[in-house]
Order: C-alpha cells, then sequence, then structure tokens
C-alpha cells in the first residue's frame, strides 16, 4: 500500500542553519516573517508549522552567542496570532514540561487548540542544565531519570485535563443559560512532582486533545515517544539511518497497547532545489559556506573540545590539544558525553581531504539531506517514507521568511502527481491531517 508522506515546516530562528546574512533574509521576529511562511506553508498543504524554543540565550565564554535571537517572540502567542490568518494548518509549539506547571500548560494549549478549532500541538522538552534554571526561582535543574519522570507526570496531567470534559459536557441553552453537567472539569493528580486538585476551566477542543510531539533520541526519550506521543521528531536524516531508528521506535508502540500507525516519525531535513542537480549541488555547497562563518566554526568546535579556541585560525589545522570532557566553555547548547571518538574522526577526515578547522566544521555539520531538481528532490522524499525510514519530513529552510517557496511551487505539485501527498486539505484539525485518532 502507499503511504502518504507528511509534511511540516520549522520556522528556524537564527543560528548556523540560518543564513541571516542573506539579501534575501527577513526578520527573526516580526510577524510577517512568521506569517509568510506560515502561509506558504497552507498552500503546501502542510500538515503543521512548528516554532521551537529556548529558554535562555546561549553564551560563548560569557557573552552571547552571535547567532542567538535577543527578543524572539514566546511561541504560543505567535502561534495564536498565526491561527487567525490561516485556516487548515496545525499549530505546533515547543513548551517546556520542566519549569511550568501542568495546569497551565493544559490551559495555554488547549487555548490555542479552540482559538484554531483544533490545530494545536504541544512538542513536549525537558531541560537538562542548571544554566537555563538560572531564568526561574526554583533555579537548579533536574538529573536526566528525574526530568523524564516529571516530564510524564506533567503529560499525563495534562491529558487528564483536556480529558475531564466530554464533548457534551457544556451546555448551551439560550433560554436556560450556559452551565456544566455535574463533575465535568474536575480533576486530581497525585505523583513524585505533582499533588494536585480542581477543576479545569476549558472544555473539550474540536480534535479532543492537542497532538503531543516528542523529540528524545535516547532509548529513554524512545520509550517516552513510544508510550505518550503522537508525533516523534528524529535527527537521522539519512537514509539508512532513518530506517535503523524508524524500526526502533515502531516496535516499541506495541508494549503499550499502540499500533505503528498511531505514531508519526518525522525527521528534520533540508531542501535544497535547482534547475538541475548539478546546479543544486553548487548551490547546497555555497549555502554550506554561508551558514559556517570563521567564529562560528570555532564556537561550535569550542562545543566539541570544550577549550577556549579563539585564538586558532578557522582557516588553519585543528587544534591539537585533547579535549576537555564536561567543560563549560560553552552554555546553553548541549555538550557531547566523550567528544574524544568524534574528534578522532573529525581528524581522520581533515587529514584525509587536507580540510581546514572550518571546511571540516562545514563537512560534518551541515550536509544538505534533499539535493537536486524538484523530480530528484520528489523522489528520494518518496523512497525514504515508502521504505520506512520515515513517515515524513520537518523541513528546516535556509532562509526566513521565503525558504520553502521553491519547495511548495515545484516539489509539492510533483508529490501530488506521484499520489503520495494530498492536494487539499481533507479534513480541519491537525489530527485529521496527521491520521490520528480525535
Amino acid at each position: 500500500m502507499t503511504k502518504q508522506i507528511h509534511l511540516a515546516a520549522h520556522f528556524p530562528g537564527v543560528n548556523n542553519t540560518t543564513v541571516w546574512s542573506d539579501p534575501e533574509s527577513g526578520s527573526q521576529i516580526d510577524f510577517a516573517s512568521f506569517k509568510h511562511l506560515a502561509e506558504t506553508a497552507e498552500r503546501g498543504t502542510f500538515d503543521f508549522f512548528f516554532l521551537a524554543e529556548g529558554l535562555w540565550l546561549r553564551e560563548v565564554k560569557g557573552r552571547i552567542h552571535d547567532l542567538d535571537v535577543v527578543g524572539r517572540p514566546e511561541s504560543l502567542t505567535v502561534l495564536s496570532a498565526l491561527a487567525a490568518v490561516t485556516t487548515h494548518l496545525g499549530l505546533a509549539a515547543t513548551v517546556n514540561s520542566t519549569f511550568n506547571e501542568p495546569y497551565e500548560l493544559a490551559k495555554r494549549l488547549s487555548t490555542l487548540d479552540q482559538l484554531s478549532r483544533g490545530r494545536a500541538a504541544w512538542n513536549v522538552v525537558t531541560s537538562w542544565d542548571a544554566f537555563t534554571g538560572e531564568n526561574f526561582r526554583r533555579g537548579g535543574y533536574l538529573d536526566k531519570a528525574d526530568r523524564y519522570v516529571r516530564a510524564q507526570e506533567s503529560l499525563r496531567i495534562v491529558r487528564q485535563l483536556w480529558d475531564s470534559w466530554s464533548q457534551d459536557d457544556l451546555v448551551l441553552d439560550q433560554a436556560a443559560g450556559v452551565f456544566a453537567r455535574e463533575g465535568a472539569g474536575v480533576f486530581a493528580d497525585e505523583g513524585a512532582h505533582f499533588d494536585i486538585t480542581g477543576r479545569f476551566g476549558l472544555p473539550r477542543s474540536p480534535q479532543g486533545n492537542p497532538v503531543v510531539i516528542q523529540a528524545g533520541d535516547s532509548d529513554q526519550g524512545r520509550d517516552f515517544a513510544a508510550q505518550s506521543a503522537d508525533v516523534i521528531f528524529s535527527r537521522h536524516g539519512t537514509f539508512e539511518a532513518g530506517q535503523t531508528f524508524y524500526k526502533d521506535v515502531k516496535s516499541r508502540l506495541s508494549r503499550y497497547g499502540r499500533s505503528e500507525e498511531s505514531l508519526k516519525i518525522m525527521p528534520a531535513v533540508t531542501v535544497v532545489v535547482a534547475d538541475n542537480d548539478a546546479e543544486a549541488a553548487e548551490k547546497a555547497r555555497f549555502i554550506r559556506e554561508q551558514q559556517v562563518s570563521g567564529p562560528t566554526a570555532i564556537v561550535l568546535a569550542e562545543l566539541l573540545w570544550g577549550r577556549d579556541l579563539s585564538s586558532y585560525d578557522p582557516d588553519g589545522p585543528l587544534p591539537a590539544e585533547d579535549p576537555v570532557v564536561g567543560s563549560g566553555v560553552t552554555q546553553g547548547r548541549v555538550g557531547y558525553n566523550d567528544p574524544t571518538p568524534i574528534v578522532a574522526e573529525w581528524r581522520a577526515q581533515a587529514a584525509a581531504h587536507g580540510w581546514s578547522l572550518r571546511e571540516t566544521v562545514i563537512n560534518q555539520q551541515n550536509r544538505q539531506t534533499f539535493v537536486g531538481s524538484p523530480s530528484t528532490v520528489a523522489d528520494a522524499m518518496n523512497h525514504h517514507v515508502q521504505e520506512d525510514a520515515a513517515d515524513g519530513f520537518v523541513l528546516v529552510p535556509h532562509l526566513t521568511p521565503g525558504g520553502l517557496d521553491a519547495f511548495v511551487d515545484q516539489v509539492v505539485p510533483l508529490l501530488r502527481d506521484r499520489g503520495v501527498f494530498r492536494s487539499s486539505y481533507t479534513g480541519t484539525t491537525l489530527r485529521d491531517h496527521l491520521g490520528l485518532p480525535g
């Protein structure tokens, strides 16, 4: 049976994915940018539009990282505004479970779901470091095991609140008034992190519950997704790695009484499209070079080496020193548990190809996933989905806000011609788009 491809659009913000210095790059915080990208995704009948969000500004040796956004709007607020200018597109936000309480999570996400008539999604994330915790009253951070326990509890309680209303609990009678049936909205839960009772104030949304997304790649994270998520984001963009991840995660679903269709696996990918494959390859090479400036190469190398490498020439050789495990030279970015084998691989690749430090970073960090003519890209994406390397893709453009225009105009029509992607929306909620139960 031919599988249908699921597509989502990611507004990446400023980082070394985004070529913010390109003349075609627009504002990262102006609503017009969010609107353009969302409207492009809806024109392409994508499933949803996704906003990531961090709770910190990354620092390098005490200074704000030059590729972070100062003043980036809060995601749910932006998506609530986008709900007014879109009609079908799903609206997904990253909201942290470590530093938010279940009741407020449930209410904010349910509000977006009500405003959008059933198009909301929650990407459940945790915070792993004390640096982020300093922004909050209780400070500190949770150990890895504890943060997943808290996340599971948070999600369980949030869903309990959403499910505390049934579809017919809110009675709308113009003569008798508006009232809720007895017991509607009542909840109580006690666990390791929460002990709460009360009554939830928002009725059930048109899609029942907002869609739940998870992005963990660890064994614990994969189990979390298999037990609780509707969509899992993946970093496994290559075909072989994608198939391995897909098989592993899908095999876990039966432990929780779930079918393979109940969880969609959607890796983040980048796409470069041009008139022919050779032109696309040259364009991709140029983009990679723009994504990694000399200073950015040094920052990314410092993250791996755990050392101050500011004295190094990015166009010179790799550092000769050994990496430092557990260094805090870069804060607000996920580090490496053991960088030694990765450093060894970088050195081997640099020696084999004669690469400088910057060239090594470019080639190790920024390879576009799908590169070629529209037909080449459409065929490759379809191959990944039909051969169970993914259920679909989250597209991460290198330009904001026009980075998806070429894909929607040139590749989407070919996917439709191949019968693997919708020509129009057939439902009104995000669960409809993803083929998930309500």
